[in-house]
């Protein structure tokens, strides 16, 4: 199936040609038939040879009904221009063709009407030429009688040949239906119809309303006048929802497949039209069968930042056109640059966004988007249209490789740096990593890291063994494990860790290396002395007090506390509120990562 605009003529020619072209009546309204005018949106289909259909959607010519034939003409790929051969060329001819060229429409036949009453020649002639120097160019034109029937199968013929050179749609594109008809139909409900572009829709589908976010199901779909289980693009269909009543869903709504699209109120644009008309402050802005007031910000010489008074559910490479809401004019077309621009409040950001603007084309490109957004999810570049290939480098996040290879080259600074200012810490916690770097997510900092980086009970350090110690400090060990091999869990004291020449500095890398158990502030004992602490509390009466667990350790308070609080924060106790403490489970399979390794002992 096809559907194509009819656009161009004002009175009841072009309405005469189409319900000669189907056997349908156009116009809907009593109002359009008594004054041979058509005011709203009518829709009519056709067959033509080699068993393709064609819909038509016949828009309004009348500058007063401007708005509704834009709803009409917004999503549809193709255009039957019609032009009186008794007329010719009128002014809402141009005004038509202005809409088309701004929306960039590039398929269209010319039918030139009324070929029974004049000579079609002259104004065959005119309306070629200025269909040239339009999107259209050149197309095939087809003298017709909507009275005597005569040129309506040459028509039929040029409408198929047109078809046939119509891109190929996406049948499974998420849908982004634009609404330009809502109604309700005793028994069955809520109704609306539009110009199915892209995707395909079930019957059971759950879909998205554009305005409110709310979620509805597909009760039904006709297809020219047909019932049926599914509908692909293109298509004019009539969609039957359930969970939403007819007057909360209007013109210009969408109905979408969900997650798929986002609301958008700020995009940058570039502008189609004459470079030297100045924009107006507020335009309106029509997109698909919406049309939306918004506010305009120019930047460069044809691109402009407008904010919108609702959100849109945009992509980028959408097409639409801006109006004059006081001259009622076509300014011009509209091609979507960014659907998430940068704000521009500091200094001279909007000189350098026109710089950025002036370079794209207005197609989605992940690489060119990735290089200037620098860090974003999957999910998002893929709601703004944009084909994405890569893979995440961490969850959903796709990062620049630029920008990722500079992150990992600075990596190792951090970490040193904050090892000078904080030497009893093996590396810095991962969430300062990731604020230092202002990355997004924790994921993104442990997939930055590579040996001989290692993240170790939530902290980012260097790989160390035994081995890297001096042997100052080896000696140092030794002698303390001949003074703890009796009491594990007497830790020296200052003066103690003094007189042995462990100072901060050699306590520290000590701990790197796995040969000390830093428990506090010059507060250590010896690897492993954590899970047996674990094991001696789960022998006591459960809970117990730290004077209890004191003496089941043979240790001091000064011990104790700071040693209860490491076995908390790995999982081995339950603190109660009572301070009382429980054991755990057995402490060998306790967790011991970022969560419960990142916060530093508490100084009780």
């Amino acid at each position: 199936m096809y559907v194509v605009a009819t656009a161009g003529h004002v009175d009841h020619g072009k309405s005469t040609l189409v319900r000669a072209l189907t056997g349908m009546e156009p116009d809907r309204w009593a109002e359009e038939r008594r004054r041979g005018m058509t005011i709203d949106l009518g829709f009519a289909w056709a067959d033509l040879p080699h068993d393709e259909t064609v819909a038509f959607v016949d828009v309004p010519g009348h500058e007063r009904f401007v708005p509704n034939m834009l709803a009409g003409v917004g999503p549809v790929p193709a255009v039957l221009f019609v032009v009186a051969a008794d007329e010719g060329w009128m002014p809402q001819s141009t005004e038509h063709l202005s809409a088309l060229n701004a929306l960039d429409v590039r398929h269209g036949v010319l039918a030139v009407t009324r070929s029974d009453r004049s000579d079609p020649d002259s104004a065959t002639r005119s309306a070629l030429a200025q269909l040239a120097r339009s999107s259209l160019g050149h197309v095939e034109a087809v003298a017709v009688s909507g009275v005597t029937g005569d040129g309506l199968p040459a028509l039929r013929a040029a409408l198929s040949r047109m078809v046939a050179r119509l891109p190929v749609p996406d049948g499974d594109a998420p849908v982004r239906l634009w609404i330009d008809r809502c109604f309700s139909i005793r028994g069955s409900g809520t109704v609306v119809t539009g110009t199915l572009g892209a995707g395909t829709i079930y019957v059971g589908d759950r879909l998205q309303v554009g305005s409110t976010g709310h979620h509805v199901g597909v009760r039904g779909l006709q297809l020219l006048g047909h019932a049926t289980k599914e509908v692909s693009a293109v298509a004019r269909v009539a969609v039957n929802l359930r969970g939403i009543d007819a007057d909360n869903i209007h013109r210009g709504d969408t109905l979408l497949t969900p997650g798929q699209f986002n609301g958008r109120d700020c995009i940058d644009v570039r502008v189609h039209g004459d470079p030297s008309s100045r924009l107006p402050s507020t335009v309106m802005f029509h997109i698909g069968a919406a049309a939306v007031s918004a506010q305009v910000r120019p930047l460069g010489a044809d691109t402009a930042r407008l904010t919108l008074r609702q959100g849109l559910p945009l992509r980028i490479s959408d097409r639409g056109l801006i109006r004059d809401p006081g001259l009622h004019r076509v300014i011009g077309g509209t091609t979507v640059l960014d659907v998430a621009p940068p704000s521009l409040r500091r200094r001279g950001a909007a000189i350098a966004r026109a710089a950025s603007l002036a370079s794209l084309d207005g197609r989605p490109d992940e690489l060119d988007e990735l290089r200037r957004r620098g860090i974003v999810p999957r999910d998002e570049l893929e709601r703004m249209g944009v084909p994405v290939t890569l893979r995440p480098v961490a969850g959903t996040w796709l990062v620049d490789a630029d920008l990722w290879t500079s992150l990992r080259s600075q990596l190792p600074a951090v970490v040193a740096d904050w090892v000078q200012h904080h030497p009893l810490d093996v590396g810095p916690p991962v969430d300062v990593v990731r604020r230092t770097l202002e990355l997004p997510d924790l994921a993104l900092v442990s997939a930055l890291v590579t040996p001989p980086m290692v993240v170790q009970q939530g902290r980012i350090c260097r790989q160390h063994s035994d081995s890297a110690l001096t042997p100052s400090v080896e000696a140092a060990i030794e002698r303390l494990r001949e003074q703890l091999v009796g009491e594990p869990f007497a830790a020296p004291d200052a003066a103690r860790l003094a007189e042995l020449n462990l100072g901060p500095r050699e306590i520290a890398a000590a701990a790197r290396a796995g040969a000390l158990l830093r428990v506090a502030e010059g507060v250590v004992l010896l690897p492993g002395s954590a899970e047996r602490a674990s094991a001696v509390l789960a022998e006591l009466s459960q809970p117990f007090t730290v004077s209890e667990a004191k003496q089941a350790l043979g240790t001091t308070r000064r011990v104790a506390v700071p040693l209860l609080e490491l076995l908390d924060r790995r999982g081995a106790t339950d603190r109660l509120p009572d301070d009382r403490r429980r054991t755990r489970t057995s402490f060998a399979g306790l967790p011991t990562g970022p969560a419960r390794e990142a916060t530093a002992p508490d100084a009780t």
